[in-house]
């Protein structure tokens, strides 16, 4: 297993000082990067984001609220310490990607709070190239620790990257290696927060009555609200998570001269769009699964509804989780289609998103 910091062999520029980012020919299986720039978590990362999404989740909103269910000290949303993470990677894993293509086994170990420094090491855990070789999807596995080395998270992810040489698209390509990923997280293997206690939960505080026992597998729950995505809201989102992407701010990157709204904004507005619905469930536990099924520019209206998945009783008192799936449309779709007959996700669809979260017995 070799260890690498984010200048990769092969990926130097001309001039030996910049770096370009990796090409699918850099990457080696077993290969363990250490991500650049540790990043520290402040309020003003909780303020901001709080401005960018119409997030209303009690917990990371009030301090108070937080502690009457012992969480103490105020710990902020579960995304923001998941886009600080996934942004370090970027400049190694994926800064000349075609497209982020998927989650999986992304479990939240530990709340994290302001003061909190987040650092990040990725291994390859896959490799193939594609057909017409010219790219190939790679899969790592992250983990984000913080200043005591105690993990905070970690997950897999795949991503489909150019090659740096298409002259010869018949050059021997590396041996396809493609992981068996879980398809969920076992609810045995939900970390729940120390101290979490939803025993005397306030229900009008969270701003909803609805609790573990209210629902069932099955049910589709519309979450009414769109918000229309803006060029500005966007960029400072990618740029406040230290996310280099091109795509995501260069006109230039793409043949189409847009500029590709980041999937992680989606998933952060598709989840603060569940409130209505879904305001008590309070913690995300873990990430089973997640699609980008179709881009996203500034114009698009994003609306969200979930799905219940499943369900399971914790050990911690009150507490229960649902497993949910979450999806993020392009415009509003009332009759909430996931896939059409063909089994191709419906159109307008952006994002599928499958989780697990936390939320009163």
């Amino acid at each position: 297993m070799s260890v690498s910091n984010a200048k990769q062999p092969g990926s130097e520029a001309t001039d030996g000082k910049t770096n370009p980012g990796n090409f699918f020919e850099d990457f080696t299986l077993g290969q363990v990067i250490r991500h650049a720039t540790p990043r520290t978590v402040t309020e003003g990362d909780r303020a901001v984001y709080g401005s960018i999404y119409p997030t209303r989740f009690a917990v990371p909103s009030s301090a108070v609220f937080a502690a009457s269910v012992g969480l103490d000290p105020h710990p902020v949303e579960e995304l923001i310490a998941f886009h600080i993470a996934f942004g370090k990677t970027v400049p190694d894993v994926s800064l000349n990607a075609v497209a982020n293509l998927g989650y999986a086994e992304c479990r939240f170990h530990r709340p994290v709070v302001p003061g909190d420094t987040l650092s990040t090491t990725s291994e390859v855990i896959g490799l193939k190239q594609n057909s017409n070789g010219r790219s190939g999807v790679v899969y790592v596995r992250s983990t984000a620790v913080n200043q005591r080395g105690e993990v905070a998270l970690d997950w897999a992810r795949w991503v489909m990257v150019h090659k740096r040489d298409t002259s010869d698209v018949a050059a021997p390509a590396p041996e396809s290696v493609v992981p068996e990923l879980a398809p969920a997280v076992a609810a045995a293997d939900l970390v729940v927060p120390d101290g979490l206690d939803f025993s005397a939960y306030d229900f009008a505080a969270a701003g909803e009555p609805h609790r573990f026992d209210d629902y069932v597998v099955g049910e589709r729950i519309d979450h009414v609200d769109g918000v229309t995505l803006t060029e500005s809201e966007h960029q400072q989102a990618t740029r406040l998570w230290q996310n280099t992407a091109k795509v995501h701010f260069n006109v230039e990157a793409r043949p189409d001269g847009n500029r590709l709204v980041y999937g992680g904004h989606v998933i952060s507005m598709a989840r603060a769009l569940s409130f209505n619905g879904l305001a008590n469930a309070q913690l995300v536990a873990a990430i089973n699964a997640g699609a980008h099924t179709a881009p996203a520019f500034a114009g698009d209206t994003v609306y969200a509804w979930s799905e219940v998945l499943d369900r399971a009783e914790t050990a911690a008192p009150g507490v229960g989780a649902l497993r949910l799936r979450l999806v993020a449309t392009k415009g509003r779709d009332t009759s909430m289609t996931l896939r059409g007959e063909d089994g191709k996700y419906a159109p307008g669809v952006l994002l599928d998103l499958d989780y697990w979260a936390f939320i009163p017995r």
